[in-house]
């Protein structure tokens, strides 16, 4: 099946490398070092590409967007093409002066992820100490700026109880939006999956939570909320359906449908520059293995979702039930959903044993873990 229709996001992973050090990094747990990421004429190509191809929207990602030195030339290059861009930014060790510089070449929207809504969370989780408090001026900073502010929260064990005080925390930094980003098990966060995943009681609180808050924000803040797929019953269609309207760019090139795509080891995927990009999104085996519905495998053929989920996760079928092209087990159709709630009880089983300072694999460039 070749594709139909443009697409319309791109998520720009430009760097691996980070300050921080997260165990639910989604990131592939083998991370690229800066002597394999595209060079800033690549960048550019790459973005005048999309935007002939009809992308709208550039998510400059990582790893740590700023810890590249042509991140203005960057978004410059997409402000000239009239992309949309959001910098999606761990906030720590910004230089005086550049989120200004940002916003002046064009930055339509700052997304800045905190840890945890207090200090010594945020410090734990990203195991770099005072971190919270360089946020808490990133914040203020990108405000002053003029740019618009999201809240990225990512939810688990160590941090669930804490969503009443992210809600309170986003109002307080002016946030237009906050994001209840319950953590997806690939990369680094599969890793650590037993050590981060939350009691069943607790997702239920939360989103009690988060719902109440919702209705008590309406016309202030907007909360979106991100469900946790192994406590769903139907799933979600990854990144709006496997190369259906958006895509991804790794540091080295490599044009995936999503974060997670290299995990299907039948899959090679291709890289920008020996290919262009309408190359790949159009004709790639990889991109048509699982677009639209024809791929798809009993109970999922016949299913009335199948055009509403597009077949849920396949990193998810693949890491789960060994088959990418099997019925997503967050489905409550798939015949081994049941694992999803044995999973969760082995990891509860597991921090019921487990000392409560218990440490996590941590995020680093070099490290490989084997699996």
């Amino acid at each position: 099946m070749s594709a139909s229709l443009p697409p319309i996001g791109m998520l720009a992973e430009i760097t691996h490398r980070c300050p921080l050090q997260c165990p639910y990094c989604s990131n592939p747990v083998e991370l690229l070092k800066a002597n394999r990421e595209l060079d800033t004429r690549t960048w550019l190509d790459l973005f005048d590409q999309a935007a002939d191809l009809g992308v709208l929207q550039v998510h400059l990602s990582g790893g740590e967007p700023t810890l590249r030195r042509d991140l203005e030339q960057l978004i410059a290059g997409l402000a000239a093409r009239g992309v949309y861009t959001n910098l999606i930014t761990a906030g720590v060790g910004i230089a005086d002066g550049r989120i200004e510089a940002f916003a002046e070449v064009g930055l339509d929207h700052l997304q800045l992820s905190f840890q945890g809504a207090r200090a010594e969370t945020t410090d734990r989780i990203g195991n770099h100490g005072g971190s919270h408090e360089k946020k808490l001026e990133t914040a203020r900073r990108a405000r002053a700026a003029g740019l618009p502010l999201t809240i990225n929260a990512p939810i688990h064990r160590h941090n669930i109880e804490e969503v009443p005080e992210f809600i309170e925390l986003a109002l307080s930094l002016g946030a237009e939006r906050l994001e209840i980003a319950n953590v997806q098990y690939a990369g680094w966060a599969l890793t650590n999956r037993d050590a981060l995943m939350p009691d069943r009681e607790a997702v239920d609180r939360q989103g009690e939570i988060v719902e109440a808050a919702r209705e008590r924000l309406t016309g202030i803040m907007n909360i979106d909320f991100v469900t946790p797929d192994y406590f769903a019953t139907y799933p979600k269609p990854c990144m709006g359906g496997w190369a259906r309207d958006a895509f991804m760019v790794a540091p080295d090139g490599a044009v995936l449908p999503c974060h997670a795509a290299q995990t299907i080891p039948s899959l090679a995927f291709e890289r920008f520059g020996a290919r262009t990009l309408a190359g790949i999104w159009n004709d790639s085996p990889a991109f048509n293995a699982f677009r639209g519905t024809d791929w798809m495998q009993e109970p999922c053929r016949s299913c009335e979702r199948r055009e509403i989920d597009w077949g849920g996760c396949r990193c998810q079928a693949m890491a789960i039930a060994g088959d990418a092209a099997a019925t997503d087990p967050a489905c409550v159709k798939s015949p081994i959903h049941a694992r999803m709630a044995a999973l969760i009880d082995e990891a509860r089983h597991a921090a019921e044993g487990a000392p409560a300072d218990v440490p996590f694999v941590h995020r680093r460039i070099g490290t490989v873990v084997d699996m």
